[in-house]
């Protein structure tokens, strides 16, 4: 096997993750001193923990590390293999550390991405159950989120004077954790009165379900029932605003997620601890594992390491002025991961040239890099630069992103966790403890919730992706002025763009400039607690690519599963 991560190499995740002898799920929360009472087993080799294990205290004392990357190219950077690499490391060189993670979403598993346990020798396990099923977290907020949608039509179903519902207000779609084009856009009630009323619908992916934000940033269960009472349904006839709660939604909501807002214990490759929980997608909602989990970790361990999805424009800008002002969070350190490939991308090589060595396009897209550590340094962190390795790299590309890396200030360490574990992340480790403990690092979010929406958007516009100007469609200003009348005005934002580019067009790669961004629409997430600016087309239901990666999966009479990578 490669000492490096291949490009592409089919299964050797799978087999790696397949032939590994993983400690019995007591065994890992031992290394926690959490008590076998306290778990909930799924398994051998799962539990669910209890929300009583939370300790304030002990989260003020923890270190947080949060691992985000550059504008990522369609295979992404390995921000999950360089997070869990970087936990075995820092076990390795005796820190204690728990790394705490997103869970899969079955769509990009079957459809293009494949698994998302990270790769190689920087895996949680077991692989196989966490990219399936896992202990039926998705489910749950499936039915939860749908458990809505038909308490919705039955109240269109039988009118209440009191509550009558304009069908045509309602945004509340149906979901499932599956890429279905089809779903997208629907029509249901047909076939007669007694089969509901004829409207609209649609389903989106799981992921995007505002059940799953939500549940992300609920600190409890009296915090998870009132935001879901505070989902925003539509209006009445009369131009009433309509909430979850106004037609007793939350109770029964509620119940079905009463074991999926525990957060679950699995266990990387070295045994080490990993929590894994929840899974909003990036560029359309905050793209990171709950605060249940986050602060459920940094009470059990020392140094605690966690992930923002795709590049940190979308997800490390989420994390900072999202999730933790909510969660009350302060990351001592911020890693960057970069890709010599993604470079090559940013600089304009064509996707066939991606991994071929040229200095010169490196050059220059190391302008999209440069662009995301200055937006770290915005938040008050300087961040670490992991150049995570393969086996395409050169030499001299690695040794020219460490040099301008060092001319900023930052230092840029080659991480290879994908071929040795801890072993091969022991380097990026050191180089984050010493961050961590010099305390230079002094995080702040970037804009004050008080400002307007539009003041909030011109500061994550300008300052994070470097656009000129804003400009909005008729129908956001009209929305803008709805949100005020109904409270929404002093919420943070969660801004829906393509996570290929800083701008909203996906094709200007590097680091745009002289731009503008348009706000086509606004939604509000209103039980999450967030508005979201919708820049572009945002897919909420993605389709399957022509040839997916499951046709490319099977299991045998054995229950051998052959594919999942």
């Amino acid at each position: 096997m490669s000492k490096e991560a291949p490009v592409k190499e089919v299964n050797i995740d799978l087999e790696i993750a397949q032939a590994a002898k993983p400690l019995h799920i007591k065994q890992v929360a031992q290394k926690l001193h959490v008590s076998e009472d306290d778990l909930e087993y799924y398994g051998k080799y799962k539990a669910k923990l209890p929300l009583s294990l939370i300790d304030e205290e002990k989260v003020a004392k923890s270190n947080l590390v949060l691992v985000t990357a550059i504008s990522p190219t369609p295979a992404g950077e390995g921000k999950t293999t360089v997070s869990i690499g970087l936990c075995d490391g820092l076990n390795a060189i005796g820190k204690q550390t728990t790394v705490a993670l997103r869970e899969p979403s079955l769509g990009p598993v079957f459809g293009i991405k494949g698994g998302a346990a990270g790769g190689g020798y920087s895996q949680v396990i077991p692989m196989v159950d966490i990219n399936l099923h896992f202990t039926g977290d998705f489910s749950a907020i499936e039915k939860a989120n749908n458990l809505l949608s038909a308490l919705i039509d039955n109240r269109l179903q039988f009118k209440n004077p009191d509550l009558d519902i304009d069908s045509r207000t309602i945004g509340w779609k149906r979901v499932m954790d599956m890429n279905d084009r089809a779903l997208r856009q629907i029509v249901i009630g047909l076939g007669g009165k007694a089969n509901g009323i004829i409207r609209e619908d649609g389903f989106n992916i799981t992921a995007a379900s505002e059940v799953m934000a939500i549940i992300c940033l609920s600190k409890n269960f009296e915090d998870l029932k009132k935001r879901l009472g505070s989902i925003f349904i539509g209006y009445t006839f009369d131009k009433k605003p309509v909430f979850a709660r106004d037609i007793k939604a939350e109770g029964p909501m509620a119940m079905l997620l009463k074991d999926a807002i525990k957060p679950n214990l699995v266990q990387t490759l070295e045994g080490n601890p990993a929590i894994v929980h929840g899974g909003p997608f990036a560029n359309i909602a905050q793209g990171t594992n709950s605060i249940i989990a986050t602060k459920t970790a940094m009470s059990l361990s020392d140094y605690v390491v966690t992930e923002a999805g795709f590049g940190a424009d979308l997800g490390a800008e989420k994390f900072l002025d999202l999730k933790c002002p909510i969660g009350g969070l302060k990351p001592k350190a911020i890693v960057l991961v970069a890709t010599v490939r993604a470079l090559r991308h940013h600089g304009g090589a064509k996707k066939e040239e991606y991994n071929t060595p040229n200095l010169d396009v490196v050059k220059k897209g190391f302008e999209n890099l440069e662009k995301h550590i200055e937006n770290c340094k915005k938040f008050g962190i300087t961040p670490v630069v992991a150049i995570n390795n393969f086996i395409t790299d050169s030499a001299e590309e690695v040794t020219y992103i460490q040099e301008k890396c060092a001319s900023l200030g930052v230092k840029a360490v080659v991480s290879k966790g994908w071929a040795h574990g801890g072993n091969g992340t022991k380097d990026l480790a050191s180089a984050v403890v010493e961050v961590v403990e010099s305390g230079v690092n002094d995080f702040h979010p970037l804009y004050d919730w008080s400002l307007t929406i539009e003041e909030k958007i011109k500061v994550v516009a300008t300052e994070i992706y470097g656009a000129d100007s804003i400009e909005y469609s008729a129908q956001a200003k009209q929305q803008l002025k709805e949100f005020d009348k109904l409270g929404f005005g002093k919420f943070p934002i969660c801004v829906a763009k393509t996570q290929k580019s800083f701008s909203d067009n996906e094709h200007l790669i590097g680091r745009p400039r002289n731009f503008s961004v348009t706000i086509r629409e606004f939604e509000v997430a209103a039980g999450a607690g967030f508005v979201i600016p919708i820049l572009g087309q945002m897919m909420r239901m993605p389709g399957l690519p022509k040839v997916p990666a499951a046709e490319g999966m099977d299991i045998d009479n054995d229950g051998n599963i052959t594919g999942l990578s």
